[in-house]
């Protein structure tokens, strides 16, 4: 059997970036992924699960040396964002300029973001990663959990990590409990040709059948995000292109513009999650392990960030302060800096979904007054901003 200071399962955008901002710290680390991923191409078309990665995640990344290395792929930046109501298309434009900053953020699509982490992780040299790596039994215990692999090979580990999402089989051995459920919609997600070219500009808007959503990808590229009911969603998944665009068309503001082409279309059921503890001895939880978030604002990905960056430096600074970095004490630290961060912005994006999902007149007066006000809000607004871009935030560098 072989031992291990930390393994990490699930070798994604979160488990990469964690296990390469711990390189170099004394640890022995291991990354285990399931599947390889696909390598990129720049002819092709764009991937339909993408992130809106925030300047707090992509200096996190430029630590870890993946940031170059999406870049030189593809990302797409961002410097206006717009939330409105309904037909009005009156609402809030939030700019990079008001922020200080020269972009809000990059629309990339996630399977760039992996590769990348993924070959930074390997250039550290000191990370033990392997793929494809299929796991047939975790048998946890308190800093010495034990797995056994598809190949028949047995790692036995003082911190286990779960970076191996949603449905994770390490928080499952582990015997932590989640509480969940489902959003009563889908995402339809749709990757197109627009008439536009190249645009920065990201936007949302509420209707009382769900939110709609416009995000910039490369050149005269978009993703179209359409929430709505799960049965409403199968019936537009159904159509052929061409109903499809005029659906879109038809529903969608008139600032979308003409869709030349769909490249690639699918959905998603939504569903929030959020473990009972992100810890224990031995064991911790991160990304979408630990919690799910409504994709309403695409911050999901950057909690789970926030949570690689705090998790590895947690680690690294226990491990300097000789003390017990793979007990429930320094783990505790870990969770109390990133579980109420991770509920607060669960329940935010709920209170969108839900409070802007129903046509009721007094409400829809306060919301829009509510944005109106947004809009000119001068200071407040600009720090409203900059938190949700995570600036100020710790990140752990090498």
């Amino acid at each position: 059997m072989e031992h291990r200071d930390i393994v990490i399962v699930g070798g994604g955008m979160v488990g990469s970036s964690l296990a390469a901002a711990l390189s170099g710290q004394g640890f022995s680390v291991c990354v285990l992924e399931q599947s390889p991923i696909a390598p990129f191409a720049p002819a092709q078309p764009p991937d339909l699960r993408v992130s809106a990665i925030s300047p707090a995640s992509a200096a996190f990344l430029a630590g870890i040396g993946a940031w170059d290395k999406i870049l030189a792929m593809r990302a797409t930046p961002y410097r206006r964002m717009q939330v409105w109501e309904g037909d009005a298309e009156q609402g809030t434009l939030f700019c990079a300029d008001e922020a200080g900053v020269a972009e809000l953020g990059h629309i990339v699509e996630n399977r760039i973001v992996q590769l990348a982490a993924t070959a930074a992780l390997l250039e550290k040299g000191d990370i033990d990663y392997r793929c494809p790596a299929g796991i047939a039994h975790i048998a946890y215990r308190p800093q010495a959990s034990q797995l056994t692999l598809a190949d028949g090979s047995q790692l036995q580990a003082r911190l286990l990590v779960a970076a191996d999402g949603a449905r994770s089989q390490v928080r499952d051995a582990a015997g932590i409990g989640i509480t969940s459920w489902d959003y009563p919609m889908h995402a339809l997600v749709a990757s197109c040709r627009m008439d536009y070219g190249q645009q920065d500009i990201t936007w949302q808007r509420f209707t009382a059948d769900g939110p709609q959503a416009f995000l910039p990808l490369a050149g005269d590229t978009a993703s179209l995000v359409w929430y709505q009911r799960p049965e409403e969603v199968k019936r537009l998944l159904s159509l052929p292109d061409a109903e499809l665009i005029a659906a879109f068309s038809r529903e969608f503001p008139r600032r979308l513009g003409g869709i030349r082409e769909i490249l690639a279309r699918g959905s998603f059921p939504l569903t929030r999650r959020h473990a009972q503890s992100y810890y224990k001895d031995g064991v911790a939880l991160a990304g979408d392990a630990a919690h799910t978030i409504h994709p309403l604002a695409g911050q999901g990905v950057n909690l789970g960030f926030q949570d690689a960056a705090r998790l590895a430096e947690t680690l690294i600074a226990a491990r300097a302060r000789g003390e017990d970095w793979a007990g429930v004490k320094t783990l505790a630290r870990y969770q109390r800096a990133r579980k109420p961060a991770n509920l607060a912005m669960q329940s935010g994006m709920d209170a969108f979904c839900y409070g802007f999902a129903n046509d009721i007149a007094p409400l829809k007066m306060l919301r829009g007054l509510g944005l109106r006000l947004a809009d000119k809000a001068g200071p407040l607004k600009r720090e409203v901003i900059r938190y949700a871009l995570g600036l100020g935030l710790g990140v752990a560098r090498r």
